[in-house]
């Protein structure tokens, strides 16, 4: 039995979350799936979601590249969170410790979305997601095996705190394995790409005004003219940054955004900070690296 949570990575001045005083939910005693040399590890279920670890090999840089990919699915009305959660929730939590023959595994953000919380705005997911999974061995031509702690909030009306832990096995022979290619290609797509010169979305300006009494960030952006679901998301890491509001709909590809500070130490605290600015559209999404003075 774990109890309802409200648990938060910000700075105070985040709103917390609904504490549900008293009430105890079950999410159950996970215990680690055992590794099995497969396209995917079975499905772990907890609270109103189940999760599993999938494989296979992609094309990236036009050779054959391994993926892992963890895929969560949510019962309707349930909702997850990127990896800045908005004005309230926790990201995800990837723990790769146990795993052999594993150098480095990057696990990659598909664009998210707003949406709205007893707190605020929340940015996430809903429904379902597969984080893609860059992996890389310490020795090439051996197998992985893949051990993954995984840790993320379940939101409804609630919001509940859950902890799995998965094992896959993959195989030495990267190029014959095609596994779920195409679940991981379609994850891939929805991941920001890097922004690069005259392709769309894109920064245009971003205005920092971080002393005095109008504390905030302008960000004008340029996105495809017939694009719709433009939104603009920030992550500082650690770092709390509060979540932009558009200034009016986009006009003719273009659209203004703000960030708004609630005191001067907020404000203060992302002078030198990079920060991650992703532009999100049905035109596809984009991400840039910014850092105020």
């Amino acid at each position: 039995m774990i109890m309802v949570f409200a648990s938060i990575r910000r700075i105070a001045a985040a709103p917390l979350l609904r504490l549900a005083l008293g009430a105890m939910l079950p999410v159950g005693l996970l215990g680690a799936a055992p590794a099995a040399l497969s396209d995917q590890s079975p499905w772990v279920s907890s609270t109103d979601s189940k999760v599993r670890l999938v494989s296979g090999a992609v094309e990236l840089d036009g050779k054959p590249c391994l993926l892992a990919g963890v895929q969560l699915r949510m019962d309707g009305g349930w909702k997850t969170y990127w990896r800045n959660p908005g004005d309230s929730g926790v990201p995800p939590s990837f723990d790769f410790t146990g795993s052999k023959n594993l150098k480095l595994a990057e696990v990659l953000y598909p664009a998210p979305h707003r949406f709205a919380d007893a707190d605020g705005t929340a940015i996430g997911y809903d429904d379902e997601v597969v984080f893609p999974v860059r992996i890389t061995p310490e020795r090439e031509g051996e197998p992985i095996e893949l051990k993954l702690a995984l840790s993320y909030g379940l939101c409804k009306t609630l919001c509940i705190p859950n902890d799995v832990n998965l094992g896959l096995e993959l195989p030495a022979d990267v190029a014959s394995h095609s596994g779920n290619a195409p679940l991981l290609e379609a994850s891939l797509a929805r991941v920001p790409k890097a922004s690069a010169p005259n392709a769309l979305p894109r920064i245009e300006a971003v205005t920092a005004n971080l002393d005095g009494q109008q504390l905030e960030l302008l960000v004008d952006a340029l996105f495809a003219p017939d694009a719709t679901g433009t939104d603009l998301f920030i992550d500082a890491g650690e770092t709390f940054v509060p979540v932009p509001k558009p200034l009016g709909p986009s006009a003719s590809g273009k659209q203004r955004f703000a960030v708004t500070f609630a005191s001067e130490q907020q404000a203060a605290a992302i002078k030198g900070k990079p920060l991650k600015l992703v532009l999100v559209s049905d035109e596809g999404s984009s991400e840039t690296t910014w850092t105020t003075q």
